[in-house]
């Protein structure tokens, strides 16, 4: 089993009631969930740990889970509320409105973690449940525990404008990447935490912080893999664009898959990818990641949807 440990919520989506009058929809997401649904449907063994309501946006995101093959077992539920992203656009640029104060998903404690089963092989972190307090030091805490004892993979996916103290988030993603065996950036991540440079120089220089290996995502144009023993490119594959939201949480869920599905998915496997394996657990990402774009909104692919 892998593990997807981070944020769920639900999007309230801007609609037209039949009316005519302005109105929202609710929408299960959040970018460490969206992967667990993508791995799922994937046809990967997966589990989801949150804080999850027990109220009825809780219930809609555990039936999400459920009804895309991801065991919602390991996740920590209470009566608290669920958090909710409203969404308008201004400009055609969407714009967020979270309600995340005192949730089920925002008020994890790091000794409320559980023990993981044997059965997980990775645990997988990241998103914006890593900004917010307490839950960003228990998913930090989660992670750097089972460090060594599973593969851990992290993708931060940095949204500058939810860092409320820069100094201490960069400290905490730090510390995840030095015992992280896997992290996933997007080019634009890269030079927000590293500065200017080359793609390759700067994955050089998170290599050398400890990981085993790192991948970085260019949009359309493709994704690099990286490890000790070398660097390899695969382009993006061409498909009309609906929308990108998704896109880089199901890559990492085909990332994941592709390694599971070879084997690979131990530490020491990790530790000895060749550049084969990369290419291929960067072609499944892309693959997965192209239909996902193809449709409005986080919608990953199934298995039997995937191009050739």
């Amino acid at each position: 089993m892998i593990l997807c440990a981070g944020e769920a919520l639900i999007d309230m989506l801007p609609r037209e009631s039949r009316a005519g009058e302005p109105a929202f929809a609710p929408y299960p997401g959040g970018a460490v969930f969206n992967t667990a649904i993508a791995l799922g449907r994937l046809g990967v063994a997966t589990g989801f740990l949150s804080g999850i309501s027990t109220d009825l946006f809780g219930a809609q995101l555990v039936a999400a889970l459920e009804a895309s093959q991801v065991d919602a077992g390991p996740a920590l539920r209470s009566d608290r509320p669920t958090t909710l992203a409203f969404v308008t656009l201004v400009d055609g640029q969407a714009r967020y409105a979270f309600y995340d104060e005192g949730t089920a998903g925002r008020m994890l404690d790091a000794a409320a973690m559980p023990a993981l089963p044997e059965t997980a092989r990775a645990l997988f972190c990241g998103g914006i449940s890593l900004v917010a307090e307490p839950c960003g030091a228990a998913y930090e805490a989660l992670f750097l525990r089972e460090s060594g004892a599973r593969v851990t993979m992290l993708d931060p996916n940095i949204r500058p404008g939810f860092i409320t103290d820069e100094p201490a988030y960069r400290g905490r993603i730090d510390r995840m990447i030095a015992a992280a065996d896997i992290v996933k950036l997007s080019d634009e991540d890269l030079r927000w935490l590293l500065g200017e440079g080359t793609i390759e120089a700067l994955a050089g220089t998170l290599l050398a912080r400890g990981p085993k290996a790192v991948f970085v995502t260019e949009g359309a144009a493709g994704a690099h893999g990286f490890t000790a023993a070398g660097a390899v490119f695969v382009p993006g594959r061409r498909v009309t664009v609906a929308d990108t939201v998704g896109a880089g949480d199901t890559f990492n869920a085909g990332v994941l898959a592709a390694l599971a599905q070879a084997g690979r998915l131990s530490p020491a496997a990790v530790a000895a990818l060749t550049p084969d394996d990369l290419r291929a657990a960067i072609d499944l990402g892309n693959r997965a990641a192209s239909v996902t774009v193809s449709r409005p909104g986080a919608n990953p692919p199934w298995a039997g949807e995937l191009p050739a």
